[in-house]
């Protein structure tokens, strides 16, 4: 019997990479799958809903049960027709994994108002538009479902030519955290992802295009069990965690405070300074965090 066996997942941007990885690994696992993809081009250009039917076709010769979906992500309307896809096919909905995604990758000096709110309104607003609906029926059907949304090591820690991604990725991460402090009386749990993998979206990235695969990033099928482990029960009653997964490993990754200092009053900058070993992590310590951050 497999780990996901009886649920129902809904996979954002699974016509492709890690997309694909997830939809075929839960297929496996005994998961009747919902296979969105609008089937654009890596910036969100064009369309072609045939992507979907055929991972579709692939779990379905290998025995699993799947249905295709072509809906945008990043309307109202498309996120409600993606659930009703899943109800109409399945009549339940279990597990969402929010992955659909666009690069527009520029210097921020060369980053257009279209090249911002087109990664925006995929990312962060496709977010939305497709968690919202799930949402609500998990809670009013009294399911205890998982929801990963997927952010990124770019919005977590910067990436130089990311400014419109890091920021919707940085946007996801709060997103997930607050749905995780709501989600806990109706026992819906959420998590963050931030993957390492080698994928159409990242093979010819600035500093990447030399390497093949980067040495940094791990294969689709490797960031796939990760997921999996977040989705079953084999996670427990954890939530509100981002998981970082690339070829450092899989690992937990926190915001972290200091001490701090505690003024006893009102206090100046030149105090503030006299106090800066309280206030700040060592260089030697943030020059380590960045040395590990890495991600699509």
């Amino acid at each position: 019997m497999g780990l996901l066996e009886g649920k129902v997942a809904i996979i954002t941007g699974a016509a492709n990479g890690l997309g694909k990885a997830y939809a075929e690994l839960f297929a496996r696992e005994g998961a009747s799958v919902v296979v969105n993809d609008l089937g654009s081009a890596r910036d969100g250009a064009g369309a072609d809903r045939s992507a979907a039917q055929k991972v579709v076709d692939a779990i379905a010769a290998a025995g699993g049960r799947a249905v295709a979906n072509g809906d945008d992500v990043s309307t109202v309307g498309g996120g409600a027709a993606i659930l009703n896809t899943a109800l109409d096919a399945f009549g339940r909905v279990d597990i969402l994994v929010s992955n659909a995604g666009i690069l527009r990758d520029r210097s921020f000096a060369n980053t257009s108002e279209a090249d911002w709110d087109a990664v925006m309104k995929v990312h962060l607003k496709g977010a939305y538009c497709v968690t919202l609906p799930v949402w609500r029926w998990m809670k009013d059907n009294g399911v205890k479902g998982v929801i990963v949304q997927t952010s990124s090591t770019s919005g977590l820690y910067g990436n130089f030519g990311q400014a419109n991604y890091g920021a919707a990725k940085a946007g996801l991460y709060g997103f997930m955290r607050v749905l995780a402090i709501e989600g806990r009386r109706y026992g819906i749990r959420v998590f963050g992802l931030a993957p390492g993998a080698y994928t159409r979206m990242t093979a010819d990235l600035p500093g990447r295009r030399d390497r093949e695969p980067d040495p940094l990033s791990l294969p689709e099928s490797a960031v796939a069990p990760a997921v999996l482990y977040l989705v079953s029960d084999l996670s427990g009653d954890r939530t509100g965690i981002v998981l970082g997964v690339s070829s450092r490993g899989v690992r937990e990754i926190r915001m972290l405070e200091t001490t701090g200092f505690i003024p006893q009053g009102p206090y100046t900058a030149a105090e503030l300074a006299r106090h800066s070993e309280e206030i700040f992590f060592p260089e030697d310590l943030r020059k380590l965090t960045a040395s590990t951050a890495f991600g699509p």
